[in-house]
């Protein structure tokens, strides 16, 4: 290719069932007979991670859910709540130009105070570690109503890495009253730090529901099916790159170092799904456009995305969330990290830490190993996913069910544990 140039995505014209299949226009108002749970979300992980939970709880005749958006990802979030037939009732739209984590925060703690007044809910549920999850919590915990955190207990150990979710999330900890924590190791953490036994619950992450559902259901786009052509007959290298500790120098020399390694061998290929941020793409431009087989995209719609991940030779992220797919479709990791939440998809065999420091020899090594190292490949092939099984969304809505139904618990304030033995010790 002579010159490299971003591509807007399509969606695919093979939808699958959705997971909420209640027809499109206006949504029921909730009973306010029944519990009610304020699902908070803003991002396109969240959506991924919550949309197995949403389903599982709409199908309980016994609990409403009231559904809420921050906008805090606006282009990249609807196409996914679209796919994944998520209606929501509010959008807050808190996203501005170039507005601060701070500011995110207030706005959307902000938008959600005249819905708690109006809607009375009995939890409020978020997920992982954004800005949003973080400002859905305080607001839980200022209003003394019980907050749920899915993908609770994952630690980097360095609180300023990543930054700021390590923050937000050990945040979150401290003031949820019910943790699903999706690994064992999740759960020690948590207990590390003094929250109580018996309000984690280890559940899997329901990251793995919805990739198995996408590889069940959806096909591949036009758009998807041309980038796997473009790269037929060859390894094809899968790169995303966005944290903020890896702007400027870090992120300019992998993506060098990325460059070079795909020069040097021309049986291999890369796709750059090239995040919106501004320091993302200025970096991706510089050092990639115009070279041959390195394609620059757009992000691409969850479901062509996983089929992409699925057809690839090897990963190169910084995210969080491949590190739990990767192991999940069986694929080598270069995690571009010094640090992970995430050590089981390390301790699997599947990920290695490549490090932030932008030595060029590290990560040149390890693209050299992917090529020649027949045992990392088949520590890969044989591992245990150490996030679950794809029925994670069902544990969670079962333990809210108990909670919130079952056994018609008196007013909680976030971050009072779960005080009974049915709450007790991880599923």
């Amino acid at each position: 290719m002579s010159k490299v140039t971003l591509r807007p995505s399509k969606e695919s014209g093979h939808s699958p069932q959705p997971l909420d299949s209640q027809p499109s226009g206006s949504l029921p108002q909730p009973s306010a007979a029944r519990p009610r749970v304020l699902c908070v979300f803003g991002t396109r992980p969240e959506v991924i991670k919550l949309a197995p939970v949403l389903r599982a709880l709409k199908t309980s005749a016994d609990l409403d859910t009231f559904v809420v958006s921050s906008g805090q990802h606006t282009s990249l979030l609807y196409p996914f709540l679209d796919f994944f037939g998520i209606q929501l009732n509010e959008d807050l739209q808190v996203m501005q130009p170039d507005q601060t984590p701070n500011e995110v925060c207030a706005r959307v703690m902000s938008g959600l105070e005249p819905i708690i007044q109006r809607e009375k809910p009995s939890l409020i549920l978020v997920q992982g570690d954004t800005t949003t999850a973080l400002a859905a919590a305080l607001t839980g915990f200022h209003h003394r109503i019980p907050v749920g955190h899915v993908e609770a207990g994952l630690r980097s150990g360095n609180p300023l890495s990543p930054f700021p979710e390590e923050m937000n999330r050990r945040v979150v900890s401290q003031v949820a009253t019910y943790h699903f924590a999706a690994t064992t190791g999740n759960r020690s953490a948590l207990l590390a730090e003094g929250v109580p036994e018996t309000s984690i619950f280890v559940t899997g992450n329901p990251v793995v529901d919805s990739l198995q559902f996408i590889l069940q259901n959806a096909r591949p786009s036009p758009r998807a099916a041309e980038l796997l052509q473009l790269a037929a007959g060859k390894k094809l290298i899968v790169l995303t790159t966005h944290r903020r500790e890896s702007f400027g120098r870090v992120m300019r020399q992998h993506l060098r170092t990325l460059r070079d390694f795909v020069r040097q061998h021309d049986d291999i290929a890369a796709v750059f799904a090239v995040h919106p941020n501004p320091n993302v793409r200025a970096a991706a431009e510089a050092e990639l456009a115009g070279q041959e087989r390195f394609h620059l995209v757009e992000p691409l719609n969850y479901p062509d995305f996983v089929h992409l991940l699925q057809h690839a030779w090897l990963l190169v992220s910084d995210s969080g969330g491949i590190q739990e797919e990767a192991p999940t479709l069986r694929k080598p990791l270069l995690v571009l990290r010094s640090n992970t939440e995430r050590p089981e998809a390390v301790e699997s065999g599947v990920a290695i830490l490549v490090g932030e420091d932008a030595r060029p020899e590290r990560l040149r090594e390890l693209l050299n190993l992917a090529l020649t190292d027949q045992a990392w490949a088949e520590r890969v092939r044989t591992a245990v996913n150490p996030f679950g099984n794809g029925d994670s969304g069902e544990k969670i809505a079962g333990i809210l069910h108990r909670e919130l139904v079952v056994s018609v618990p008196r007013p909680v304030a976030a971050g009072t544990p779960a005080s009974s033995a049915r709450a007790k010790g991880a599923l």
